[in-house]
């Protein structure tokens, strides 16, 4: 049956950016199609524990900075000695800096794209090697951005990493398909998270935005529980290097 290719049950994911938000919420959505979570947060991630066990699911919390590369064999290794295999990565953890593009300096460049492209390649490059390690297939699910698509404003190096986010999903998609192995993308549309806090608290900014989704609302993390489960399960075995929007119509604008 069709259901049946939505089925976690006895997978293991890697979450980074777990503790709350949208890399929670798809947390708690693996959970609930069978999978067992390993979460990764530079913060204590009592509350995506909780809930993963709720949800009768084993959790394993990390708490790591992903700004730096090295502890990238850290959390894999710790991974292995629990669960014994990994079988999905959802690359989530990502920051943002904002700042007019003729001020942004090197430090708000450098920091977004360490942990928003360079982390998430090499991340990816080391489930890869996992995965073929442990001769089975795997999916990456990486998370980009509207402004995988579009210019936005005052966010430079953000925009940076979000386009090279959609890039290197092709690109690691055209080498590793041979392996089996699946890689997409997610592309948010404007979501109620930590990082869109001060959009939401200015109103001319958030009515603008509100007045441009057809959804009219903002998105939440539930509403990416679908889509991940989805690139996570065989029911997407034919689905690689593709960036899908989940946005409330924005796009469509």
């Amino acid at each position: 049956m069709i259901l049946d290719a939505f089925n976690l049950t006895g997978k293991v994911a890697i979450v980074t950016g777990a503790r709350t938000g949208l890399g929670q919420g798809m947390a708690f959505g693996l959970a609930e199609a069978g999978a067992d979570i390993v979460g990764v947060d530079v913060n204590h991630l009592g509350e995506t524990q909780k809930g993963i066990e709720e949800r009768g699911r084993k959790f394993l919390g990390i708490e790591k900075d992903l700004s730096n590369i090295r502890v990238i064999d850290d959390i894999i290794d710790q991974t292995i000695q629990k669960f014994k295999k990994i079988d999905i990565l959802i690359n989530n953890a990502g920051i943002i800096r904002r700042a007019d593009a003729v001020d942004f300096c090197e430090k708000d460049w450098d920091d977004v794209m360490n942990v928003n492209l360079k982390t998430v390649f090499f991340f990816s490059q080391a489930v890869a090697r996992q995965f073929i390690k442990q001769k089975t297939d795997g999916k990456i699910i990486n998370i980009a951005s509207m402004l995988s698509f579009q210019g936005g404003i005052r966010v430079p190096s953000y925009t940076a990493s979000k386009s090279g986010v959609m890039g290197i999903t092709r690109l690691m998609a055209n080498e590793w398909a041979k392996y089996n192995i699946n890689i997409n993308a997610i592309a948010p549309g404007y979501m109620a998270t930590d990082n869109t806090a001060a959009l939401r608290a200015d109103p001319e900014r958030n009515k603008a935005i509100l007045e441009r989704i057809p959804a009219g609302r903002w998105g939440m993390p539930d509403d990416l529980k679908g889509i991940a489960i989805f690139l996570a399960s065989e029911a997407s075995n034919y689905v690689n290097g593709y960036t899908i929007a989940v946005d409330g119509g924005w796009l469509a604008r």
